[in-house]
């Protein structure tokens, strides 16, 4: 099995109850459609819906950061890329990029840390180890990509400036 780098699981359109009174996509949507994508990866890595009820386990999210490069307007296609930054046992961090379906500008990006859950104990839980091995290879397979811009932004009135 080829794994892509980065993976691109995630395709939709910007719809129309998504704009905002600007008339361009909404920060509530653009985490909507990342969230859809990060739905998507967890189908690709068998650790979505059949998994939790299988086993009781499944992914909480811990930290996630949006930055905004680029309005998307109502219609608009979008493509949602993942890259797996690194991985523990329990942890996975990653980064998506969603870009103009159509143009291919890079509209927004987001960071996001989610860790492994036994729902039972509602407590972090290593991967079991056939969950593991396939997380490993997808984070081998993005180990040689460079660590984008837009990874470790600090929110700030100063963000970016010297002192």
């Amino acid at each position: 099995m080829t794994i892509d780098s980065p993976l691109a699981l995630y395709e939709h359109h910007v719809q129309s109850d998504w704009l905002d009174f600007n008339d361009h996509m909404n920060l509530a949507f653009y985490l909507l459609a990342f969230d859809k994508a990060v739905d998507a990866f967890y189908h690709y890595a068998n650790i979505a819906e059949p998994y939790i009820e299988e086993r009781g386990m499944t992914m909480f999210t811990l930290d996630a950061n949006v930055t905004y490069k680029r309005e998307l307007r109502g219609g608009d296609p979008i493509r949602v890329t993942m890259q797996i930054l690194g991985i523990d046992r329990k942890k996975i961090h990653f980064v998506e990029h969603m870009y103009h379906g159509t143009e291919g500008y890079l509209a927004a990006a987001t960071e996001w840390l989610v860790i492994h859950v036994d729902l039972a104990a509602r407590r972090s839980a290593p991967f079991p180890d056939d969950r593991w091995e396939f997380l490993n290879k997808i984070a081998e397979a993005h180990a040689h990509m460079p660590v984008p811009p837009e990874v470790g932004r600090v929110i700030s009135l100063n963000a970016g400036k010297p002192g």
